[in-house]
């Protein structure tokens, strides 16, 4: 086994070409990681899942892997995958288990590991699991086997904690909520959370049945969500995705805020109140608006690539604690160690009673360029294309008439054979010719390979 495919990713079946996740491996899985994370001794881990039915039957397969090398088990059932980091580090747990592949159809599973602070796992652990994957298992004496206990106040200790990260004389009486939980790990969390701070919510996607996760509902999908907040005249809605780690809202004139210009609205409110200091983390696919409007509150911004492990390692390198995406993955270290849609939820509402202002006004220090983006696909491992002149010639052409007013990324896809072609700009009848411009030359390119 080589790669670190089934490890630190929200899971699903892996990379390109790997294989589904089946109970066996994940049996095994556990197993090997007992073995490295007990080093010889009694210890213990906490297993989380969402709310598809494969959860249940890896749940049962990881229990008894861990059992056989002699570890414990904390089960803390249906858990956002923030709140197993957060329980991870205060039940001083080996680590953590989520089984979940996050905004995912039902039928896709997989597994995140944290470590015992909270992080993902470091790559001499991972790798030292997948080495012991190779081994045949061998079971501890009987009376070394690992014990599984449920843990039944789980969700009430994250409902606190969550709770905690508001100021205490901060109050949402008054405002009027919908919720959004996609059926999903946060279905009995998330509505409980703003209820007892004050807020009159309304919640959708709180009825899982193992297979309606994600189903046309929740922050991938947010019609529903966009339909009851103006029926209801709500002030704002929440959409969380399967496991909770990431937030889309709807305001209450109807538009979708994104995790971009929420990002945007809790950095200018954490810097008001004097607890964010330093650069906030984007990512190559933040929009340009996001980078102006940060910076023109003072404070610095950067870049990592594309996903919400890389904008963590960012900010943890750089010792900041606000970062995010435009999917809705947004982070606050001081927090979390990962990120948390609840949380991010509950700093939008802090920030919109504080400043007694609506979400759609908060928002307006961000002026959003239009972007388009266009997948063209590589009929084999055609990454190379990105280097031929041509291609390289387009790209200088349009960033020459776009100037400081837009930009152009060319990213190979992690998952698909395919690159992405994304250029923004102020106009975006412009920014569609552009970007069609370049994927035109790519597919040229490519044919003439």
């Amino acid at each position: 086994m080589s790669g670190r495919r089934y490890f630190g990713t929200d899971g699903v079946r892996g990379r390109v070409g790997t294989p589904p996740i089946t109970p066996d491996f994940v049996m095994k899985l556990g197993w090997a990681a007992g073995r490295v994370l007990g080093r010889g001794r009694r210890g213990r881990v906490l297993i989380g899942k969402d709310t598809r039915i494969s959860g249940y039957m890896f749940e049962s397969a990881l229990e008894a892997g861990l059992s056989a090398a002699g570890m414990d088990v904390l089960l803390l059932g249906p858990m956002p995958t923030p709140a197993v980091a957060y329980l991870t580090r205060t039940f001083h747990a080996d680590a953590g288990i989520v089984i979940s592949a996050s905004h995912n159809p039902y039928y896709d599973n997989g597994i995140k590991f944290f470590s015992g602070d909270g992080w993902k796992l470091p790559d001499d652990v991972e790798l030292a699991i997948e080495r012991e994957m190779d081994s045949p298992i061998l079971t501890v004496e009987s009376k070394h086997l690992g014990k599984a206990y449920r843990v039944e106040d789980a969700a009430g200790r994250y409902i606190e904690f969550c709770k905690r990260t508001v100021a205490y004389n901060t109050k949402f009486d008054g405002l009027k909520v919908v919720v959004d939980c996609a059926h999903g790990a946060t279905y009995h969390i998330a509505p409980e959370v703003f209820r007892e701070l004050g807020a009159e919510v309304t919640t959708l996607g709180a009825e899982p049945d193992g297979i309606n996760i994600n189903d046309g509902i929740g922050a991938t999908d947010v019609r529903r969500l966009r339909q009851e907040v103006l029926a209801g005249r709500a002030d704002v809605g929440i959409a969380l995705d399967g496991d909770g780690d990431r937030l889309i809202m709807i305001d209450r004139e109807g538009n979708i805020v994104d995790g971009d210009e929420l990002l945007y609205v809790i950095a200018r409110e954490r810097r008001k109140c004097g607890v964010l200091q330093g650069t906030v983390v984007g990512t190559q696919m933040s929009n340009l608006g996001l980078e102006q409007a940060i910076r023109a509150l003072g404070l610095g911004f950067k870049r990592a690539m594309v996903g919400d492990r890389y904008v963590i390692e960012m900010l943890k390198e750089g010792g900041w604690t606000l970062g995010g995406e435009g999917s809705g993955h947004i982070v606050c270290l001081d927090f979390s160690t990962t990120g948390d849609g609840i949380i991010s939820a509950l700093m939008v509402l802090q920030a919109m009673v504080l400043n007694a202002r609506p979400l759609h006004v908060l928002k307006q220090g961000m002026i959003k360029y239009p972007q388009t983006l266009i997948n063209v696909k590589l009929a084999r491992n055609g990454v190379d294309v990105l280097t031929r002149k041509p291609v390289l010639d387009a790209v200088a052409t349009v960033e020459k008439e776009l100037g400081n007013s837009g930009r152009v990324l060319l990213r190979p896809s992690g998952t698909e054979p395919l690159v992405r072609v994304m250029v923004e700009g102020r106009d975006e009848a412009q920014v569609k010719q552009l970007a069609q411009h370049i994927a035109a030359v790519i597919e040229q390119a490519l044919m003439a390979a």
